[in-house]
């Protein structure tokens, strides 16, 4: 859009400065709407115009030597960069309309089995940074927003993207929310999440849906409205915080955790063979916590005294270790 600009005020001034010569030289030319009167400033602008666009009405033509020799050898260049000007900013446009029909089509054609980001502000940017770093592909990746230059942002990484409003049916199926296996709802308001979580489970009711919230009291009516996990973001913050205040170690330790470039990891994996029938205390090094239908049981909780075969294990690692896995 921005060189589109540059080319129409390009073309503009090329438009006044056509003006100003032809102005200066209206003595030698005849206009029929006032005949035997020089061109006005009015006329000098029109007959460039027309000009220009190669037009050519016929009613101001250049009568004296001076004003064709004019047109000759100045007016005609100029003219014919305008023309180029203009020709190759509507190809451009419409090479580049092309080009952003094809990659939709191209990435809509292979899309299965991806996850859609609705909302590309801090969370969602964020999102998709972590995503990025625990190595999913960028091509496995749909943003939706409502605001074409954050689409346009997303699109300048590598992700597909999608602008519209996340609560319509038709935008996130567009998204082909049909064969994602993620949705994940990063909008700015609670109201909004919830709407986008209901259409989602209207259409998919088998998709995983993760959506963040700023208030506590929104989570429950999200996770009613068919979310399967919820992140509230205003009260993880302020808990960050208040440990940060009373015990800065921990609250170190734990911004640590929430960034995949510092020393500390927390990654997420199956329980192995080896590992099941085994207390949580005793089967691997840096597990913090034992994920079972839904639970969450620390390594001292009773029921993680044997670790059974389906259980998910929350371990804490070394960013280095956990890149090389």
């Amino acid at each position: 859009m921005s060189a589109v600009l540059m080319r129409a005020a390009f073309a503009v001034g090329l438009l006044v400065l056509t003006t100003i010569i032809v102005y200066l030289g209206r003595y030698g030319y005849r206009d029929n709407a006032r005949p035997g009167q020089p061109l006005n400033l009015l006329a000098s602008f029109y007959y460039s115009a027309v000009t220009l666009s190669t037009t050519g009405y016929g009613d101001i033509v250049p009568v004296s030597n001076a004003a064709r020799l004019v047109n000759t050898l100045i007016l005609t260049p100029i003219r014919v960069v305008f023309l180029i000007l203009l020709i190759g900013t509507t190809l451009e446009v419409l090479a580049e309309r092309t080009r952003a029909i094809w990659r939709v089509s191209r990435w809509r054609s292979k899309m299965a089995g991806h996850t859609v980001i609705v909302g590309y502000g801090t969370k969602g940017r964020s999102a998709v940074m972590t995503l990025r770093e625990a190595g999913l592909p960028v091509s496995s990746i749909v943003v939706v927003d409502i605001l074409p230059q954050a689409v346009a942002e997303a699109n300048r990484i590598g992700l597909a993207g999608v602008t519209g409003d996340g609560t319509r049916r038709e935008v996130l199926v567009f998204a082909e929310i049909a064969t994602a296996n993620r949705l994940v709802i990063a909008v700015d308001r609670d109201d909004t999440a919830v709407l986008v979580a209901l259409t989602a489970r209207q259409l998919r009711p088998d998709v995983a849906v993760i959506a963040a919230v700023r208030e506590a009291e929104n989570e429950s009516l999200l996770r009613q409205s068919g979310a399967s996990s919820v992140v509230v973001s205003s009260a993880a913050a302020g808990r960050l915080l208040g440990l940060a205040t009373v015990e800065p170690g921990a609250g170190r330790v734990m911004t640590d955790l929430l960034d995949r470039t510092g020393g500390l990891d927390l990654t997420e994996r199956a329980a192995s063979a080896s590992e099941v029938g085994r207390p949580a205390r005793d089967a691997c090094s840096g597990l913090i916590a034992v994920l079972r239908q839904g639970l969450v049981l620390a390594i001292d909780d009773p029921r993680a005294d044997r670790i059974e075969e389906g259980d998910r294990l929350v371990v804490v690692s070394g960013a280095a270790s956990a890149g090389q896995r």
